[in-house]
């Protein structure tokens, strides 16, 4: 019996170029903090908010203190967002794709693991007995540049988690804004419509006395059912608006019956100057910075992809066959695809076309940048100047209108149903008045945010996908 055995194995020198991946490979491993240093310090410097990672229970526990705390006294604006980045379950998963990433990062920096294959075949008599051992050699040349794509990667994840944790904190600004606002016109609908009923129940004993005729006494019955519609609708809005703010804060149970203060703040004395602000945009706003980061990706890439248009596969091993009668054979085997239908032409093609997409994109985000800004500010200098007049003008001209009416009311000039109808006229100031506070707080955190960045970052998300795409089409394997 004749046996054949046959093994597949690298030559030293080229076992020698293959363990200096895996050594670097070894120097590839989680960080500490897996990159979550960089979103702490963005809450830091661009909101003044601590925000935390609870990866243990140990942090859960520690946030979950927190958070009572806070809830312990009537919420400020500063108090909800700081509880939103603390208890939001969202921004949490956000966070947890910083892992997600960083993994991708380290698997780039590690050789895959060898291929081995084992075989027994009989033939008659002779058996014959194959081994195969074989390494990815066209991975082991690509591995810095990949590695080089998927830190780009990581970076623009934490961008990416940064600007989620900035994007909540304007959320949970505007929703606190709104249902303070909301549960300021309930209290004040709750006045209008006590002062209703109370003209209507007087309007209908006079009735019933003979000094009201019918429709006086309906009119007051009407006014009064107004009020109350007009009550039942603010509560409905209080309930949505408080409601989208606890789901921001994530809260539940007991801890969604927080006090929030029963009216909004004051305005400021004057509002803020800005100076350069599509300048101060272009400098700070993350997705700006991470739509560039993707383009420069995408320009790495289209190199890669260059460089490696002809190889696909490529594969080295070298050759060792045993013999029971013969001598030892000894030699090396290399599995190269032939470019002989496809020279990677469309390979490159498409990386060009993608990368001048992301240009395009970057440009476009960079002038709706500036835009965004501008509109922010004309917006909050509007609103600013809309809730003055109200403060300042059309109040103050109300109060003096129903100081006056009391006067006469109190010489028996006029009598108690005229001053009534003139209370009735100042619900409707007084409502805007509220509404114009609102949108004035409103206008603050959307400038804020603007300054900050958008979102959506579609072009940033679009040139990740794109680098993927060159990635994929350039390694081949």
């Amino acid at each position: 019996m004749k046996n054949r055995h046959m093994t597949k194995f690298l030559h030293p020198r080229l076992a020698a170029a293959a363990l200096l991946p895996l050594l670097l490979g070894g120097c590839a491993s989680f960080s500490a903090d897996g990159g979550f240093a960089s979103v702490e310090q963005v809450a830091k410097e661009k909101i003044g908010k601590d925000v935390s990672w609870q990866r243990s229970d140990s942090d859960q526990d520690a946030a979950a203190k927190r958070v009572q705390t806070l809830l312990a006294s009537p919420l400020s604006v500063d108090d909800a967002v700081q509880i939103a980045l603390l208890n939001n379950r969202g921004l949490q998963a956000a966070f947890d794709e910083l892992r997600i990433s960083e993994a991708d990062f380290v698997q780039a920096g590690r050789l895959s693991n060898p291929g081995f294959s084992f075989g027994r075949l009989r033939q008659g008599g002779d058996v014959e007995v194959d081994r195969s051992l074989q390494f990815n050699i066209a991975q082991l040349l690509t591995m810095p540049y990949v590695r080089q794509i998927e830190q780009r990667r990581f970076e623009q994840a934490k961008r990416d988690a940064a600007m989620q944790m900035l994007a909540l904190a304007a959320q949970t600004r505007k929703a606190y804004y709104m249902a303070v606002a909301a549960q300021q016109s309930v209290l004040y609908m709750q006045q209008v419509t006590q002062a209703a009923d109370a003209g209507a129940e007087l309007a209908r004993r006079m009735q019933q006395a003979g000094n009201f005729n019918k429709l006086q006494q309906a009119r007051e019955q009407g006014f009064y059912a107004d009020a109350a519609l007009s009550q039942a609708r603010a509560e409905q809005v209080q309930t949505r608006s408080r409601e989208k703010l606890t789901r921001l804060l994530g809260l539940w149970g007991t801890q969604a019956a927080f006090v929030l203060p029963a009216r909004l703040p004051d305005l400021p004395k004057a509002p803020d100057d800005m100076g350069e602000l599509e300048q101060l945009a272009m400098s700070q706003r993350l997705d700006v910075q991470a739509a560039r980061l993707g383009t420069e990706q995408l320009s790495k890439n289209l190199g890669l992809t260059k460089a490696t248009r002809l190889i696909n596969v490529l594969e080295v091993g070298a050759v060792r066959n045993s013999f029971s009668d013969q001598p030892n054979e000894r030699g090396y085997q290399v599995t190269l695809e032939l470019p002989l239908f496809d020279w990677g032409g469309a390979k490159v093609a498409k990386a060009e076309a993608l990368y001048m997409q992301a240009v395009n994109r970057t440009a476009e985000i960079a002038i709706n940048a500036r835009s965004e800004v501008r509109e922010a500010y004309l917006a909050y200098r509007s609103s600013y100047d809309i809730a003055r007049h109200y403060r300042d003008e059309i109040l103050p001209l109300k109060k003096r209108i129903a100081e006056e009416n009391q006067l006469r009311y109190n010489g028996m000039l006029i009598g108690v149903f005229e001053l009534l109808a003139d209370a009735r006229s100042q619900i409707a100031s007084v409502n805007s008045a509220i509404e114009a506070n609102r949108d004035f707080w409103l206008a603050q955190a959307d400038l804020e945010m603007s300054l900050l960045g958008k979102p959506g970052m579609d072009a940033a998300a679009g040139a990740n996908s794109a680098a993927a795409s060159i990635e994929t089409s350039a390694g081949g394997h």
